[in-house]
C-alpha cells in the first residue's frame, strides 16, 4: 500500500511539474511586413474564408470575432478561438506585427513564446501568408471592429499537461513556393495540407503530422468524431479513392458539388464540414487529381 501512495504521489509530482515548467519558445525578431495589393486582398479572402473561418467566423452576425472549439474533449477544458477583427479592446491582430502573425503560423510560436498548435501551416506559401494577412488587416467588413469577446480559454490539468508534453514547435521554412497551377497532384496535395482537409479526414487530431501530412497515421481515412450543429456527432468521411468506403467513384462534377455547394452524390454534407465556395474549379479540379493518388484505404464510416 505504501508503494502504491509513492507511485501516485510521483505521477501527481511529474504532473505538476509538466504543467509548472510552462515551455516557452523565442519568437521571431523579423521586421517583415505583408504588401497589400489588389490581388494579395482578393486572394487573402479566398483563403481566410477557405482556413480561418472554420473556427475564427461568425456565422450569426458574419465577423471573424471567433468561436468556441467544440472538439477539444471536454476532459482538457474549453478552447476559443482569437477575435480577428480591428477591435483595439478584443481583437488579437493589434498585438501581432505581420512577422509574428507569420511565425505564429509557420512555427507555432505565439509572440510570448507559447506554443499553439491550432493553426500549423508549416508548408504554407509566403505568397499566402501574406495574402492572409493582408485581409485580415483589410477593411473588409467580416473584420470591422467588433468589441467582443466569445469566451476565455480555459485547460484543465490534462489540457495543459498535453499542451506541454506536445510543445514541439515546427522548423520556420521560409521562401516557400505556392505549386503551379497545371502542376495539378502538387497544386492539390498543398491544398489538402494547407486547407486542412488531413486534419478532420485521418485517424487522429492528436497525431497529426503537420510537416509531412501523407505520413500522418489513417491519412485522408476519415472516421474521427467531431461536433457538428446542436453538439451532434459527426464522423469525418473516408477521401481515400477507394471504390467502396471512399470517394472512389466520383467524379469531377460530384467532387466539385461536394466541396462547392456541400452536397455528396447520397447526401447533404453537415457542418463542420464547410462549403469551400470561394475556391476556383481549376483548385477543385487540383484536389481531385491529387486525391486518385492516394493510396485507397478500405475504412467504413459512419454516415450521418
Amino acid at each position: 500500500m505504501r508503494k502504491l501512495t509513492w507511485i501516485l504521489a510521483i505521477i501527481v509530482l511529474m504532473g505538476g511539474v509538466i504543467i509548472g515548467c510552462k515551455t516557452k519558445f523565442p519568437t521571431t525578431t523579423n521586421n517583415y511586413k505583408a504588401v497589400s495589393t489588389s490581388h494579395a486582398l482578393a486572394r487573402g479572402k479566398v483563403l481566410a474564408f477557405s482556413i480561418c473561418a472554420g473556427c475564427h467566423y461568425d456565422r450569426a452576425i458574419n465577423k471573424f470575432i471567433g468561436t468556441q472549439i467544440h472538439d477539444i474533449p471536454g476532459i482538457a477544458g474549453k478552447v476559443y478561438s482569437a477575435n480577428l477583427t480591428h477591435s483595439g479592446s478584443h481583437g488579437i491582430m493589434a498585438k501581432y506585427t505581420d512577422a509574428e502573425v507569420k511565425y505564429l503560423l509557420k512555427t507555432g510560436v505565439a509572440n510570448d513564446g507559447r506554443f499553439l498548435n491550432y493553426m500549423l501551416r508549416p508548408n504554407m506559401a509566403d505568397q499566402d501568408i501574406d495574402a492572409i494577412i493582408a485581409f485580415i488587416r483589410s477593411d473588409d467588413a467580416s473584420v470591422a471592429a467588433a468589441d467582443t469577446a466569445v469566451g476565455l480559454t480555459h485547460l484543465t490539468f490534462v489540457g495543459k499537461a498535453f499542451m506541454n508534453i506536445k510543445a514541439k514547435p515546427m522548423p520556420y521554412q521560409a521562401n516557400v513556393k505556392l505549386p503551379a497551377i497545371s502542376d495539378k497532384v502538387k497544386l492539390g496535395y498543398y491544398l489538402i495540407d494547407n486547407l486542412g482537409c488531413f486534419h478532420c479526414h485521418s485517424k487522429s487530431l492528436t497525431k497529426l503530422n503537420f510537416l509531412y501530412p501523407d505520413q500522418t497515421k489513417g491519412y485522408l481515412a476519415g472516421g474521427i468524431k467531431l461536433k457538428g450543429k446542436d453538439e451532434m456527432d459527426i464522423y469525418a468521411s473516408n477521401i481515400t479513392p477507394d471504390k467502396n468506403t471512399g470517394i472512389g467513384d466520383y467524379t469531377k462534377e460530384q467532387f466539385f458539388n461536394a466541396l462547392q455547394n456541400g452536397r455528396a452524390p447520397d447526401r447533404v454534407l453537415r457542418a463542420p464540414m464547410p462549403k469551400f465556395d470561394k475556391l476556383t474549379h481549376a483548385e477543385i479540379d487540383a484536389m481531385y487529381a491529387y486525391l486518385q493518388t492516394v493510396p485507397p484505404q478500405y475504412k467504413v464510416v459512419k454516415k450521418i
